[in-house]
């Protein structure tokens, strides 16, 4: 397991707040990234270019931050395809059955004070213990 360093936690945080803040106030847009990569699957005229872009940039800052900074990518050595294929289809299910993902509820939603985020976001939370609790003594 990677050192978690709660200064880096607290920077990278805020930094989430401010870039969801900015694109709500620029663009009027949340920064729900379900919605976003749903945009770009199925684009409508007019409101592809900024989630493409969205995208891309979320893409630009994983990569500097493995190659420019050094930051160690978490290994998923003990993890099947399979499984990670599995994993990743329920997120897009939970994602689309929940109405949002945990940074469109819990960050923005939540921000907002949206009770649906703030029900969403504690029943993502939850689900994630249980989650972590079957992989790691049941699975």
């Amino acid at each position: 397991m990677l050192n978690v360093i709660p200064w880096e936690s607290l920077f990278g945080g805020i930094l989430l707040g401010i870039s969801a803040t900015i694109l709500l106030l620029i663009n009027g847009k949340v920064a729900g990234i379900s919605g976003i990569m749903n945009g770009i699957m199925s684009p409508k005229k007019g409101d592809y270019s900024w989630r493409l872009l969205f995208a891309l940039g979320m893409i630009a800052g994983g990569l500097i931050s493995v190659l420019m900074l050094g930051i160690a990518v978490p290994s998923t050595a003990n993890l099947s395809l399979g499984m990670v294929i599995t994993a990743g289809l329920l997120v897009g299910i939970g994602t689309r059955l929940g109405n949002g993902c945990t940074s469109g509820h819990g960050i923005c939603g939540m921000g907002r004070l949206s009770k649906r985020s703030i029900v969403a976001t504690c029943v993502f939370m939850v689900v994630a213990g249980l989650t972590v609790f079957v992989r790691l003594h049941l699975v």
